[in-house]
């Protein structure tokens, strides 16, 4: 007999006829008489649970016996029913009492919210679909105090989530992700240069595989006490996802969603381009007034005017109708219809605004569902497409996920769950100073005599790189840039990744207070990054490939003890388990070597010279852990969680291999002490301390070898330019919260205040060493970074009445972060990335993660002196019309950390019509604009152009005013 897999054999039975469960439906109204819609029924002691449809109505699978269901929504009093034996219940909740909203905690625990003494703020499910963004993560942006979202408008682009500020120097600061109580991958495998804004292809991150349609719940454990018990990777803090289970009403359910939306290059902030002057670098060429070529193109012995095709950039001569020039496109193209003929020196039609096309996006998805008195089952499958702005430029996603459970018997409960997506990009964005991004050259590098239309004409009429920016009229090779609708259909990416991630496992009820629960959770892709340059580009033509394998294996075992009284108003819950992560990561990165033999053919073989030896890695990476949690509950109003965690990580060498990380919150609910009125509804107190530990990269331990490509048959090794350190010891992270939670006027106004202060020590860190060495670095243990601020999170109903709802739900947040010290007394610096233009991030001592460092100006001081003095910000002009520089080339001249970020979201509710809009805030901050330092010299905005406050043309020498 074969035999079938779990996950199978758990559809079969989800489908089936089952016994030992059954399913309570009713509705839920607010004692005004409205529909909650989107009140929370949950189980007790479990993380199953529904949100009520937009009648109110609800259902939910329950044991045959003893259960209990706890019903929630803001601004009513959360209530606790025993299902008995019937099959319907109807409630009706009171308003105007303590909001006892429940929220899932770590490791999936669901917790009443007034029962949680740390920070944690949750976004539903509805509001992560309100704008159906093709990555999820950019649909928390502006909802959560604290929370980060570094986004960007590539297409398919990554997303940076960062949380109470950057804490590790070289390490990785982004958030945990947990779907369903089990961690999954958000890696970023773009290469060094990409993220250091020196060219390259943005992929994205690995969060971009959630899809949003499946998502319940996202609850954010902000600080060390709410995420410890996830471990090292949750120093960062921890996004917790809750996926919806299955369906509303008993039986087979279908529902189908469909959504689209659409994109425009917003005009108002791309470059506004001068329309005075064209293509050149001033009067410095070959015709008498100096500003063009001087050749005989029409062999009529009569000089005629050329264009300086081979500059990029537009001071050139001033436009005049009157003049005939040959430009760029009476060259090479035989069909062109200007080939060998001269035209008017004026600004182009059609400037590179036109080059944007309309971004369209769809999504859509179909879920079956069923349930009976046994089990359920959830099968689902979405497709999103979505068209880029740039020509050439789309990615599809098929996702499609199964969960399931089903209780074998009265006290065992089996589940699975297993999600599929398949990604496929191609053109993605080419980012930073790079030729293979057209911001480049439209921002920093154009002649404003070219019109973008006639180079898409071009290449469209031949497939050929017919470039503006020829070497030189007699020497029709491109120079600097490429015709731009080359690089879009030629010079393209394509990457394609599948992925799979889920659990199996069951809940075994030993007793009426105590359950175990065993998992195994996998989490595994491959992907594959494709990269062209064609024949007759600028750049040497080549292909190179980019393959990675990703596996990560969760092993859970938990027993929880449930939520029970021992003595008389003393409420007791505890958690204890053990975890074994496996993570496994290969990858190949080979590229040809000298050019492609044949055009178009884009192979590794197709190369001139022999490959060089590709560069392959492989990491493996095992870290166990224990722990354990106890949570308190005195008379309602005392609240005390104890937690601890111990890790054993391969990462680590024996005997620094091994760390511990405690927790204790504190939680006082003073508003019981305090005479109950209209005014003043609740209050509470929080304060906590939290310890967390971080491993090192997997091969930073003992020395390795790079294996190069032989010699003559003979075998080439070298070592690493960063030397690896036998003696490493974990990161470590501290940190200490207080926070305030008050409301009032039954529940229509409240503020959640946190104050938080952290300090990551003994970070793992590359620090320079001597060349003398025979490396350029070695890890180290060192560097104290701390992160402190303000969090403040507010709602208020102004309206809230049977037949329209108005919610107003603002936050506001303040980071402030210090680099303490660096290790060693006589490094006061050091450098993250560096750019173009001669600028730098930093980790500088004593200055915030993330200053920027490059040349500054001179500044007068009181007295009119040109000396520097940051206080009085009036920069010295030199004789020659421009500022003039400091003589320090590494100055401190910015910061990248927002002063604070904040959002503002309106809900307005007629009836089931709902309309709400979100307004997302970062204030302040440092950008280093590449554009500016070059765009500027070349010419090309607006504002080098025109008339100065003398009503004198801007561009004539300072000695004629």
């Amino acid at each position: 007999m074969k035999k079938l897999s779990l996950a199978l054999v758990l559809a079969l039975c989800s489908i089936s006829a089952m016994i030992a469960q059954r399913t309570i439906m009713g509705t839920v109204n607010g004692d005004d008489g409205s529909a909650l819609i989107g009140a929370t029924v949950l189980l007790k002691g479990t993380s199953t649970g529904t949100i009520t449809d937009i009648d109110g109505k609800y259902s939910i699978r329950v044991p045959e016996s003893g259960a209990i269901l706890v019903f929630s929504y803001t601004g009513f009093t959360s209530e606790e029913v025993a299902v008995g034996t019937s099959n319907v219940i109807d409630l009706t909740m009171k308003s105007g009492q303590v909001l006892e909203e429940v929220v899932v905690t770590a490791l999936g625990v669901s917790r009443y919210k007034n029962e949680v003494a740390y920070s944690a703020q949750k976004v539903d499910g509805d509001q992560m679909t309100v704008t159906r963004d093709a990555n999820m993560v950019n649909a928390l942006s502006g909802k959560v105090a604290g929370l980060n979202i570094k986004r960007n408008n590539n297409l398919g682009g990554s997303t940076n989530v960062v949380l109470r500020g950057a804490k590790s120097l070289t390490g990785d600061n982004q958030a945990l992700f947990v779907i369903d109580g089990v961690p999954i991958d958000n890696s970023n495998t773009n290469t060094t240069d990409q993220s250091t804004a020196r060219g390259g292809f943005d992929y994205g991150n690995a969060a971009n595989d959630i899809n949003a349609d499946d998502i319940e719940s996202v609850t954010i454990l902000k600080g060390a006490a709410a995420s410890a018990l996830y471990g090292s990777r949750a120093a960062n803090g921890v996004v917790m996802i809750t996926t919806k289970k299955g369906s509303k009403s008993k039986g087979i359910g279908v529902s189908v969603n469909t959504g689209m939306n659409y994109g425009k290059v917003d005009k108002s902030t791309f470059l506004k381009y001068q329309k005075e002057y064209g293509g050149g670098y001033g009067a410095y060429y070959e015709d008498p007034s100096g500003y063009f070529l001087y050749r005989d193109i029409n062999g009529d012995g009569v000089e005629d005017l050329v264009g300086t095709v081979s500059e990029d950039a537009s001071y050139g001569a001033k436009f005049d109708p009157s003049l005939s020039v040959y430009q760029w496109d009476a060259f090479y193209d035989k069909t062109s219809p200007n080939f060998g003929k001269a035209t008017p020196w004026v600004a182009a039609k059609n400037d590179p605004i036109t080059f944007f096309e309309t971004a369209v996006g769809t999504s859509n998805g179909i879920t079956i569902d069923g349930t009976n008195d046994g089990g359920y089952f959830k099968l689902g499958y979405t497709r999103t497409t979505d068209k880029g702005l740039l020509p050439n430029s789309n990615i599809e996603k098929n996702l499609v996920n199964f969960s399931s459970s089903y209780n074998l018997t009265k006290k065992l409960n089996v589940f699975a769950s297993v999600n599929f997506t398949a990604t496929d990009g191609k053109g993605r964005y080419g980012t930073g100073y790079d030729a293979k991004n057209q911001m480049t050259s439209f921002r920093e590098w154009w002649q404003t005599n070219v019109d973008v239309q006639a180079q898409k004409a071009a290449y469209e009429r031949t497939k050929q790189n017919v470039t503006w920016n020829w070497a030189d009229p007699d020497d029709l090779v491109p120079i600097y840039w490429d015709n731009t609708y080359w690089v879009r259909h030629e010079n393209y990416s394509t990457d394609h990744r599948n992925r799979y991630f889920g659990r199996v496992g069951f809940t075994y009820n030993l007793t009426s207070w105590f359950d175990i629960t065993g998992r195994v959770a996998i989490d595994q892709y491959s992907e594959i990054q494709e990269e062209r340059t064609a024949v007759g580009s600028v750049d040497v033509s080549k292909y190179s490939r980019f393959n990675r394998n990703y596996q990560e294996v969760n092993y859970d075992l938990l027993g929880q003890f449930k939520e029970m009284n021992i003595a008389n108003n003393l409420k007791f819950n505890a958690l204890i388990g053990s975890n074994i992560r496996k993570q496994s990561i290969g990858s190949i990165r080979a590229t040809t070597n000298g050019g492609l033999v044949l055009p178009r053919l884009y192979s590794l073989s197709n190369t001139v010279n022999p490959i060089e030896a590709p560069l392959e890695t492989q990491t493996d990476l095992e870290v166990d852990g224990v722990f354990a949690q106890a949570g308190f509950v005195y008379d309602g109003w005392a609240i005390l969680d104890l937690a601890a965690r111990r890790d054993q990580a391969s990462s680590l060498p024996a005997g620094n291999n091994i760390y511990y990380y405690p927790s204790a919150s504190l939680g006082i609910i003073f508003s019981r002490f305090l005479e109950q009125n209209d005014a003043f509804t609740f209050g509470k107190l929080r304060l906590n301390y939290a310890e967390v530990g971080n491993t090192a990269p997997p091969l930073s331990v003992y020395d390795v070898f790079n294996i190069n490509t032989s010699f003559n048959g003979s075998a080439s090794y070298d070592v690493p330019s960063t030397k690896n350190n036998e003696g490493l010891k974990p990161e470590r992270t501290k940190s200490y919260e207080a926070g305030l939670e008050l409301r009032f006027l039954k529940d229509k106004l409240g503020f959640d205040v946190t104050y938080y202060k952290m300090n990551t020590i003994d970070q793992i860190l590359p620090a320079p060493v001597s060349r003398a060495t025979g490396y350029d670095f070695k890890f180290i243990n060192a560097g104290d970074v701390e992160n402190r601020g303000w969090e403040v999170q507010m709602f208020a109903r102004p309206i809230n009445t049977p037949n329209f709802k108005w919610r107003l739900d603002l936050n506001w947040a303040r980071n402030r972060n210090k680099v303490i010290n660096l290790g060693d007394p006589t490094v006061t610096n050091l450098q993250l990335a560096s750019m173009q233009g001669g600028v730098s991030v930093n980790a500088a001592v004593g200055e915030a993660y993330g200053t920027i460092k490059g040349n500054n100006y001179t500044y007068y001081d009181a007295n009119g002196n040109g000396l520097r003095d940051k206080g009085e910000n009036q920069r010295v002009v030199g004789p020659d019309g421009y500022y003039v520089l400091s003589d320090a080339a590494n100055e401190i001249i910015g910061n990248v950390n927002p002063d604070w970020t904040g959002g503002l979201n309106n809900t307005f509710t007629f009836k089931n019509l709902s309309f709400s809009f979100l307004i997302d805030v970062k204030k302040g901050g440092n950008v280093f604009s590449l554009d500016q330092y070059y765009g500027g010299a070349t010419g090309l905005p607006a504002y080098t152009a025109g008339k100065n406050d003398k009503g004198i043309d801007k561009r004539l020498p300072t000695d004629q005013g």
